[in-house]
């Protein structure tokens, strides 16, 4: 008997994608959305989701789960740029996608499968993203004022953004090296058989 993990069939794939759209409609409706203009990333959110949706249900679907979740991430920021023409936001935004999408579908992927180590990673990638984002963010907007207004920011916030990066970089560093500490003493320690052999 084997203990493989089967995906859910095609019918409840569509289900699940035919909810997804069902709410988004309905939302959009409430919200007033012009279907004309604003609704072209809304498509690309839409196959994003459907992605991620077949990845997570099928049980070697983590390269689609990626994709999805990138491809979504990717639509996300298109609708909130068309919607606010804020399109400079790109200087800083792709971290969310790069990063930030792809360590979604690596959490996703490796909860689902109680793959720890993928999980932890993927949830390093997302907060990577999150960090990378910020910190464009405050330069773009707050330093430079890529959207021609500067945020009004208080003299000490950057080298406290910065003094926080900082502290979140170290702690992964000192995190990292533990682990490898410990795999080089669990490969420097003999198994029992090498014992006996001796």
């Amino acid at each position: 008997m084997t203990d493989e993990r089967r995906g859910l069939g095609a019918g409840a794939v569509v289900g699940v994608i035919l909810i997804l759209v069902g709410i988004l409609v309905l939302v959009a409706q409430q919200l007033d959305f012009d279907w004309g203009a604003d609704a072209w990333p809304l498509y690309v959110v839409a196959s994003g989701v459907a992605l991620l949706a077949i990845g997570l249900t099928q049980s070697q679907g983590g390269g689609l789960t990626m994709a999805g979740s990138i491809i979504s991430v990717v639509g996300l920021i298109l609708l909130y740029q068309n919607l606010t023409d804020h399109w400079e936001s790109w200087a800083y935004a792709w971290a969310l996608v790069g990063p930030g999408g792809s360590g979604l579908g690596m959490l996703l992927t490796g909860t689902r499968d109680g793959n720890r180590k993928m999980a932890r990673d993927g949830f390093w990638m997302v907060l990577t993203g999150f960090v990378i984002f910020a910190v464009g963010f405050i330069f773009f907007e707050g330093v430079i004022g890529i959207s021609g207004d500067r945020l009004p920011l208080p003299d000490w916030f950057l080298p406290v953004i910065i003094i926080g990066l900082g502290l979140v970089v170290l702690v992964r560093g000192f995190m990292s090296g533990g682990r490898a500490a410990e795999d080089e003493v669990s490969e420097a320690t003999p198994s029992g058989d090498d014992a006996e052999a001796d």
